[in-house]
């Protein structure tokens, strides 16, 4: 697989991410809601500090340090990506990569430059953030917040059984999650490489096997 498909397929995932995030925080403010397809996929406006589907990690230190982090593996991702395509792994393993990449830089770009070229969108205020607001934007670089909006509640007001453990008679839901592109990007590249490793390393396990048997030789 060459190097520029690769970058297509990273180009395309950032550029429907940013785009939707974009028109997600210039036009929604904090929690508003609106119905795409019935009442089971909606768009609906949170930003959060932390990582991937909502999670948090650790105040402000752990916002740096997880900003760090992404910022650590993109570049290093950068180089594993060149090293697969160099080593001619199997096309849908790169693809499943790169997406893994995208997802990740797409997060990235929020966390890094969010803070800076936003102002806050705050939900009892109910205002709409502003592109370059005069006063700057609400946080400094590092500090800016995930954007998020796909919500596919597909089951809703329904509730554990009363035997099930921990969990019975609570109020379920799903799917809970709100999300982003980068992050589908992410777990779907994540899920494709586990359905589908068998084939994807097949040629490197016949190719090492070979190998060995020409040393032994």
């Amino acid at each position: 697989m060459k190097a520029k498909h690769v970058f297509f397929i990273i180009l395309g995932v950032i550029l429907l991410d940013q785009a939707l995030k974009f028109y997600i925080k210039l036009n929604y403010y904090a929690g508003e809601e609106h119905a795409v397809l019935g009442s089971w996929f909606n768009l609906h406006f949170v930003e959060n500090e932390g990582m991937a589907w909502g999670w948090k990690f650790g105040g402000g230190f752990g916002k740096i340090a997880l900003t760090l982090f992404r910022l650590v593996a993109v570049v290093w991702g950068t180089f594993l990506l060149k090293d697969f395509i160099r080593k001619k792994y199997h096309r849908g393993f790169i693809v499943c990569a790169a997406l893994i990449y995208a997802g990740a830089l797409g997060n990235l770009i929020d966390s890094l430059f969010y803070g800076l070229i936003f102002d806050n969108s705050n939900q009892f205020s109910q205002n709409i953030a502003r592109l370059f607001p005069p006063g700057g934007g609400y946080a400094g670089l590092f500090h800016g917040k995930v954007v998020d909006m796909l919500y596919f509640p597909i089951i809703r007001n329904a509730h554990f059984p009363s035997w099930v453990p921990f969990w019975g008679g609570e109020e379920f839901e799903f799917f809970r999650p709100v999300f982003n592109i980068a992050d589908a990007s992410i777990s779907l590249g994540v899920i494709l490489i586990l359905i589908f490793q068998n084939r994807f390393f097949k040629k490197e396990q016949l190719m090492k096997k070979a190998t060995l048997e020409q040393g032994s030789l």
